[in-house]
C-alpha cells in the first residue's frame, strides 16, 4: 500500500478544514470508506465482492495489526491482502450466507440467517473506497439496492472493497504459510503483527481510519462470545456488524429451554456499540495557562488533559462538569466542543471540549491515590515543550506501558474512571505535589530534556493541548505574552 506521509495528509487536511470552517478531523478519524451498510444483509453482494480482485483484506491476531515493511526498511504500514492471499484462512464458500451444513448456502428470506457466518475465521466487511475522481457515490438506490442482483450491485461500484480478517484462532503453522506465501512477501516486504499503540506512529490519516473501524469490529467480534440474554454461543450475521442468538438457529434444539429474549425486540448488545468518553482541556480565563495532571502509572514525566466516560442521563456537558468536579473539586463553566475521535481500544469515541476554571481556586488531593501531581502550565512552558524533539513523542516502550495500564484496569476497582484515563492518553484525577514542581523546574533550568511530556496529536488529548498553546481554540483569547 502506498501512502503519502502522515504530516503531509495532516496538513492538508488542516488547511482545507480551516479555510471551510469545518470542525478539526483528528488522527483515526475522517473514514474514507462508503460502508454501504444496506448491503451487509445480502450474501450474494458480499460474496461477489469478497471475491473480486480489487478486494483488499487487513489482518488481525490477538487485536494486533498486520503491519508491512518494504525493502527498504524506510516504509511500513498497514499490510493489506488479496482474498487469494488470503483465501487459506477464510474456509469454504460461501463465506457469507452459511447454512446448517459445510458448503450449504442459507435461504436468503430467513431473518436469522442474513448473510450469517457460521464457520471460519470471523470477517468483517469494512467498506468501499471510493475513487476521488467518481462522481457520486454508492447510495441504496435501485442499481445499489440489496433488493437487486447482486452481480448489478457489484458491477456499479467503483473502488476497493476492504475486509478484515481475525486470524487469532487459526493454526500457528497456517498463519505463518499465508503470510509468506502472501504476494507482498514475495515482493521482499517484511510481514509481522505488532501492539497497535506503536503500530500507528507508522499510519497515515487514511490507514489509521481503516485501523480504527476494523480494530473495533475486530475486537467486538472476538469479545462477545455469548449471548449477553441466555448464555447460548452467538454468530456473525450482516458481515460481521451483528451478533445472533445460536438459540435462534431453525435447527437448533431448545428442547427444555426457555424462549431467549433476544428473539423479539431491538437489543444493544446484538450490535457493536461505542462508548463515549469525554476529554478535557481546563483553561483559565486569560487563555495563558492549562490544568494538567499526572497519573504515577504513565510514562516518566507525562502529563495530559482529564477524562472520564459518559453516564445515563446526562449531556456532554454535563459530564464535562461532573467529571472535574467529582475528580478534582474545581469547578467548571462555559463548556465548549472541539472534536471527536474515534479510539478502537476496544470502541470509544474521544469527545474533545474545553472549559474555563479559576486558577487560584483550590484542587483537591483526596480524591484519588493514583494521581501523582497536578499544576497549572503557562503557554510558554508548553510551546517550550511542544518544541522540543521529545516533548510530544512517545516510543514504542512508552505505547506498551499504556496498553499494560488499560488491561490491567479490568482487575482493579474504580475500572471505567481510571480506563478512562488510559485510553485517552489523559489522567481524570490530579494533586499538587511541590517536590515535583521543583523537580520539573530543576530540569527546565538544566535544559537536558523536556521538563514534562504530552500526548502526541494522535491523541485527542495531544490535539487539545497543541491548539491552545498555538492559539487556535476558538473564544479562547491568549494575551500578546502568550503568543510570543
Amino acid at each position: 500500500m502506498a501512502f503519502v506521509s502522515f504530516r503531509t495528509l495532516y496538513r492538508q487536511l488542516w488547511r482545507q478544514f480551516w479555510k471551510m470552517g469545518e470542525t478539526h478531523v483528528n488522527f483515526l478519524g475522517g473514514s474514507p470508506l462508503n460502508r454501504l451498510s444496506w448491503l451487509r444483509q445480502s450474501p450474494a453482494f458480499l460474496n461477489a465482492v469478497a471475491a473480486s480482485p480489487a478486494a483488499r483484506w487487513l489482518v488481525y491476531q490477538g487485536g494486533q495489526p498486520l503491519l508491512s515493511t518494504q525493502p527498504d526498511g524506510r516504509t511500513r504500514g498497514l499490510a493489506s491482502f488479496t482474498t487469494n492471499d488470503i483465501r487459506p484462512v477464510l474456509g469454504s464458500d460461501p463465506l457469507f450466507g452459511q447454512g446448517r451444513s459445510e458448503g450449504e448456502t442459507a435461504a436468503v428470506d430467513t431473518p436469522v440467517l442474513e448473510a450469517a457466518r457460521l464457520r471460519g475465521a470471523p470477517i468483517v466487511f469494512l467498506g468501499l473506497h471510493e475513487p476521488e475522481e467518481s462522481k457520486s457515490g454508492a447510495l441504496p438506490s435501485a442499481e445499489f439496492s440489496a433488493k437487486g442482483a447482486a452481480e448489478a450491485a457489484v458491477a456499479n461500484i467503483e473502488g476497493t472493497p476492504y475486509f478484515t480478517v481475525d486470524v487469532t484462532d487459526v493454526d500457528a503453522d497456517k498463519v505463518k504459510d499465508l503470510l509468506s506465501g502472501s504476494e507482498a512477501a514475495q515482493r521482499g516486504e517484511k510481514l509481522e503483527f505488532s501492539e497497535p499503540r506503536a503500530a500507528m506512529g507508522s499510519m497515515d490519516m487514511f490507514q489509521a481510519a481503516l485501523f480504527a473501524e476494523a480494530r473495533s469490529m475486530v475486537d467486538w467480534n472476538g469479545r462477545n462470545k455469548f449471548c449477553p440474554a441466555c448464555g447460548s454461543p452467538v454468530y456473525s450475521l450482516w458481515a460481521g456488524w451483528k451478533l445472533s442468538c445460536s438459540s435462534l438457529l431453525p435447527w437448533a434444539d431448545n428442547a427444555g429451554k426457555k424462549p431467549c429474549p433476544s428473539a423479539k425486540g431491538l437489543h444493544n448488545f446484538a450490535h457493536p456499540r461505542t462508548d463515549a468518553v469525554v476529554i478535557m482541556a481546563v483553561v483559565d480565563e486569560s487563555g495563558d495557562k492549562i490544568l494538567l495532571g499526572r497519573n504515577k502509572k504513565f510514562p516518566d514525566k507525562f502529563y495530559s488533559t482529564l477524562a472520564g466516560f459518559i453516564e445515563p442521563g446526562e449531556s456532554f456537558e454535563d459530564a464535562v462538569k461532573r467529571e472535574i468536579w467529582e475528580e478534582a473539586g474545581v469547578k467548571v463553566w462555559n463548556v465548549k466542543y472541539h472534536s471527536i475521535q474515534p479510539w478502537p481500544y476496544p470502541a470509544n469515541l474521544m469527545v474533545g471540549f474545553y472549559a474555563f476554571a479559576d486558577p487560584s481556586s483550590p484542587i483537591r488531593v483526596d480524591l484519588d491515590n493514583e494521581l501523582e501531581d497536578a499544576r497549572w502550565f503557562t503557554r510558554a512552558q508548553i510551546l517550550e515543550v511542544l518544541s522540543h524533539p521529545d516533548g510530544a513523542n512517545f516510543s514504542r516502550k512508552d505505547y506498551r506501558r499504556m496498553a499494560d495500564i488499560q488491561e490491567k484496569q479490568s482487575n482493579l476497582e474504580n475500572t471505567q474512571q481510571q480506563g478512562a484515563a488510559a485510553l485517552a492518553h489523559s489522567d481524570p484525577s490530579i494533586q499538587q505535589n511541590k517536590a515535583k514542581q521543583q523537580e520539573i523546574e530543576k530540569e527546565v533550568r538544566q535544559g537536558n530534556a523536556p521538563p514534562i511530556k504530552v500526548p502526541p496529536r494522535t491523541a485527542i488529548a495531544g490535539v487539545l493541548i497543541s491548539d491552545w498553546a498555538h492559539g487556535r481554540l476558538p473564544g479562547v483569547s491568549p494575551s500578546a505574552k502568550g503568543n510570543l
